[in-house]
């Protein structure tokens, strides 16, 4: 771990508010204060720490797990198990129990999408490069990174992986949201009471604030920095949201989101810009919002069908 890293942590007469950055977005973590005088982790004779320590040790058990996960699964870590696999060149690459986890919901993800969710597709960023212009590839370019996407092209168990040469895994459409769910499972261990974790808009609350009170969220808007467009009322659970909101192309009056179909390798078309769904675990919540994305103009009816609450922004 870098020891750059580093994390602050602020209070106000309602919460602590712990602060890093991680996976490349700004993350938080909010602890209720008056839940935590009355924590059982403060009443257990053999865990009787002050309030500090206790935000101290939950701000390293947070931050430690986040930056954990960020090292071992980043593609831009040359030490992390992604990158040993996306460098075996077709050697088989032996996996550990969560990694096989997390392999083993993409292999569901892909093929419950038909398809259309493949984490092998990340190798098409060598072509699409969403910095807010107008530069659209080429059919030719993208038909040249294609060859090399195709999940169903892995040969992938339980205890091993092999990628044929060319070939890259990507795991950013899962990771944030399986941090967020690992630290809360965490601070429950540590305490009872109530927290909420935002890493990068992808959150999760143990349980209501005091006096059942909700976390209020503000979703950001897209298309316009710092606008909030709707405010979400969270008691308990998650919510992640999908959409175009910093990462796409605009040519002609056409926006371009970030989000490509992995069989075509084209930004997916009439979708809405932003879909925000909410759920118990944050990984559900994020592949939702994903999958939801990648039905196009049929977003909204996917969403229905799944019977999950969400919002969406067109």
């Amino acid at each position: 771990m870098s020891n750059t890293r580093k994390f602050t942590i602020e209070y106000t007469s309602q919460h602590y508010k712990i602060s890093f950055f991680a996976m490349a977005s700004p993350c938080e973590v909010l602890i209720e204060i008056s839940e935590l005088l009355d924590s059982k982790s403060l009443n257990n004779p053999t865990n009787n720490k002050p309030v500090p320590e206790i935000i101290n040790h939950l701000a390293r058990s947070i931050t430690n797990e986040v930056w954990r996960i960020e090292d071992k699964y980043s593609r831009y870590n040359a030490n992390s198990i992604c990158s040993k696999i996306n460098a075996s060149e077709g050697i088989t690459v032996s996996l550990d129990n969560e990694t096989a986890l997390l392999l083993n919901f993409a292999d569901v993800c892909y093929k419950l999408s038909n398809g259309l969710f493949d984490i092998s597709s990340g190798v098409l960023r060598k072509v699409w490069h969403f910095d807010c212009s107008d530069n659209i590839p080429s059919q030719q370019q993208i038909d040249k990174q294609l060859v090399h996407v195709g999940w169903h092209k892995v040969n992938f168990t339980e205890q091993s992986i092999n990628l044929p040469a060319g070939m890259e895994i990507d795991f950013g459409g899962i990771g944030k949201e399986y941090a967020v769910d690992r630290c809360i499972l965490l601070i429950k261990e540590i305490t009872d009471a109530a927290v909420l974790v935002n890493l990068g808009g992808d959150l999760a609350a143990t349980k209501p604030r005091s006096e059942n009170k909700p976390w209020v969220i503000g979703v950001e808007h897209p298309g316009f920095e710092n606008k909030t467009e709707m405010v979400v009322s969270l008691f308990q659970g998650a919510l992640a949201t999908s959409g175009n909101a910093k990462r796409f192309l605009e040519k002609d009056g056409v926006r371009y989101s970030h989000i490509l179909n992995a069989k075509t390798g084209h930004s997916i078309a009439d979708a809405p810009r932003s879909i925000t769904v909410a759920s118990q675990q944050c990984v559900q919540a994020g592949i939702l919002a994903t999958l939801s994305i990648l039905q196009g103009e049929n977003a909204e009816v996917y969403l229905e069908e799944q019977d999950v609450k969400y919002w969406a922004v067109r």
